[in-house]
């Protein structure tokens, strides 16, 4: 008995009446006894029972052995799986009037506002609505009012977001829901004004409050704790319904014939159970359970028990003191102390989630607001998703930690798009891809993540830096081959083009007469200085060159190279290749400018009387010389190289040489 006495008290239950039972039996001094049980026992005791539970609670979850890091990268993957993009449209830019007024929804007075108008409207359920009473015509009349307001912010969204827009966002939608049932109340109101209709704008006021969560940062993390702890504890609520279910049909059972008592009465009674269902939840909150156990522990001569031969356990409204004793006290600790201090544990460790400091965290609220606000505008159709093209834009848009990151790092970019592009095969990426890469990138996984996750972690990154180095490097290869052939191209544009110039300057003596406008044939005019070439040479590739002149009398002869001297000079490298002679160009320039303005010769018969022989003066035979000099040196020049390029194999272009 003295247990059970000691018991009660420490469920802080009718430990009053046990004090001042033992005040008046033993005196003043005596109660110090029960306030110091009540102390050591209920204060200190179960507040290190709580503490256990918590804590085995952690560690059978594997979070008590976790490192600091670790447990914040852990808070961090929570959070970010309930984070959303803002559904929030951009600000209109084609249309004046769209912008003012979006501009004007989205100041912070005009938040603030509304903020106002709906604790003013709450404000209204401190009275009844009850159409007697004289009151109750102004607080309707005040609320209609209030309802027109809200009308007025939900147009003013709608031409703000447009309708399509303004649909995105489920607060907005939900806002229009209770709007819309304000102008149904008020429509009923001015119709019928009774009792029903002031019922049904209260039931709308009401809902009206419940928007206040959604006006304010605060109020909005408190109610996503409170809707992140139910849906993490919705097993550990089952059990608790289950176990609940469970003791009403035992109850049934052991104390459904007992007599009623003080507590145990017409409401409070296990005849069925549904009713069993009601007491058990009434000793949830530890309302008088003490009583109502002691009630089903009544015996003779407070009940009719028969004798022996004729007892039987239905007949008999007694009830049961064991059964009683070991029934109510494990049920009030396993529901009491062991599940409601399971729900304490989830409810601190989700008030923890979003309560914690920014220092503490590895991804702070400003980076995950920026990364929200970015999102909106790259995904202008608020779909959810956006193409893997267009991440490099998004990332380059983000500030804070990544940004510095990004700095440091060069071949980071590069890197998180293309773990991006592989994640869904190039397809488009969702706001929750991104943003898990964006944390990925910004911790220190060495530090943040467990094992196995870090060595999945660390092959994915080894991959990606794999693929993209050889990327990298193949692109560069590409631009380097393509600098070569830019370069051959150029190269060849250059020997024609000289080519073509001193096919100007010294014209071919086999030329055909072109017929004048008599329709006789007209000889080609020969330029002043300069004589006919009479013959050409034809080249290893099939193309004719000119051949010199009789008039070039330092020339000398081509004569052909063998096949062994060709191939020697065949396998050479290309940076020993020759190179053309230098200033060919300008000589060849500077010759034509010379040719061009010598005066014209004169015909002039020799002195002797010789017909067929020319006397040209000195300067026209020294520019003559040069200019056939030039032209010699160009031709052999470009036959070499001819003859290189011809006889150079394809292993001179083998892809093992450059290593990949």
């Amino acid at each position: 008995m003295a247990m059970l006495a000691l018991f009660e008290t420490l469920s802080f239950k009718g430990w009053l009446e046990i004090r001042d039972t033992i005040i008046m039996q033993c005196g003043l001094a005596h109660s110090i006894y029960v306030h110091v049980f009540v102390f050591l026992g209920a204060m200190i005791g179960l507040t290190l029972f709580v503490g256990v539970v918590i804590a085995n609670y952690s560690e059978n979850k594997g979070t008590a052995l976790l490192t600091v890091d670790q447990r914040r990268w852990c808070d961090l993957k929570k959070r970010l799986k309930i984070a959303q993009p803002l559904h929030l449209p951009s600000r209109p830019g084609g249309n004046p009037f769209r912008a003012f007024v979006y501009d004007i929804t989205q100041n912070i007075y005009f938040k603030r506002l509304t903020a106002f108008l709906v604790i003013a409207t709450s404000a209204l359920l401190c009275l009844s609505w009850d159409s007697l009473k004289p009151y109750t015509v102004s607080l309707t009349t005040i609320s209609v009012v209030f309802n027109w307001l809200f009308v007025c912010e939900v147009v003013m969204k709608m031409i703000a977001f447009s309708p399509h827009g303004y649909w995105q966002s489920r607060r907005n939608r939900y806002e229009l829901l209770v709007t819309a049932l304000g102008v149904v109340w008020i429509v009923a109101h001015f119709i019928w004004m009774n009792d029903y209709t002031n019922t049904f704008g209260f039931c709308v006021t009401m809902l009206r409050f419940s928007t206040i969560s959604g006006k304010h940062a605060t109020l909005k993390m408190l109610m996503l704790t409170v809707g992140v702890s139910m849906v993490k504890s919705f097993f550990i609520i089952l059990w608790m319904f289950l176990l609940i279910l469970v003791y009403a049909f035992a109850g049934v059972v052991l104390f459904g014939s007992v007599k009623w008592g003080d507590n145990v009465g017409r409401h409070a009674n296990f005849q069925h159970a549904p009713r069993a269902i009601g007491v058990l939840f009434r000793i949830v909150t530890g309302e008088d359970w003490n009583r109502i156990m002691h009630d089903c522990m009544v015996t003779p001569p407070f009940c009719t028990r028969q004798l022996p031969p004729l007892d039987s356990f239905w007949d008999t409204d007694c009830g049961n003191w064991t059964g009683a004793l070991i029934y109510f006290c494990s049920f009030y600790v396993m529901i009491t102390y062991i599940v409601l201090n399971l729900l304490v544990a989830i409810i601190i460790e989700n008030f923890s989630l979003f309560y914690s400091n920014e220092e503490d965290a590895l991804l702070s609220y400003a980076d995950l607001r920026n990364f929200q606000f970015t999102w909106n505008v790259v995904d202008v159709n608020q779909k959810g998703f956006i193409p893997v093209k267009r991440v490099k834009f998004l990332i380059l848009l983000l500030k804070g930690r990544l940004e510095k990151l990004l700095a440091e790092d060069m071949f980071l970019l590069k890197h998180m798009c293309h773990e991006l592009e592989r994640l869904h095969n190039g397809d488009d990426v969702t706001f929750h891809d991104v943003l898990n890469t964006y944390s990925n990138r910004t911790v220190e996984i060495h530090k943040s993540l467990q094992f196995e996750e870090l060595l999945a972690r660390q092959e994915l990154e080894y991959q990606i830096e794999e693929e993209v180095a050889k990327q990298t490097i193949r692109s560069w290869l590409d631009s380097c081959i393509r600098k070569i052939r830019l370069k051959q191209k150029g190269q060849q544009s250059l020997i024609h083009s000289l080519r073509a110039q001193n096919e100007a300057l010294v014209p071919s003596a086999g030329t055909p007469a072109t017929p004048g406008e008599d329709g006789k044939p007209e000889q080609r005019k020969r330029k002043a200085g300069v004589t006919e070439r009479s013959g050409s040479v034809t080249g290893l590739t099939g193309r004719r060159f000119l051949q010199p002149s009789r008039s070039d009398a330092q020339a000398e002869p081509q004569v052909p190279e063998t096949s062994r001297e060709m191939r020697r000079e065949g396998t050479k490298k290309r940076s020993g290749r020759s190179n053309p002679p230098k200033g060919l160009a300008e000589v060849a320039e500077s010759n034509e400018k010379d040719v061009t303005m010598m005066p014209p010769r004169q015909n002039t018969l020799p002195m002797d009387g010789s017909i067929g022989e020319e006397k040209l003066p000195s300067e026209e035979e020294e520019a003559r010389k040069a200019l056939a000099e030039s032209v010699k040196a160009i031709h052999e020049w470009y036959q070499r190289e001819m003859e290189i390029m011809l006889s150079e194999s394809d292993s001179d272009y083998d892809d093992s040489n450059y290593g990949y």
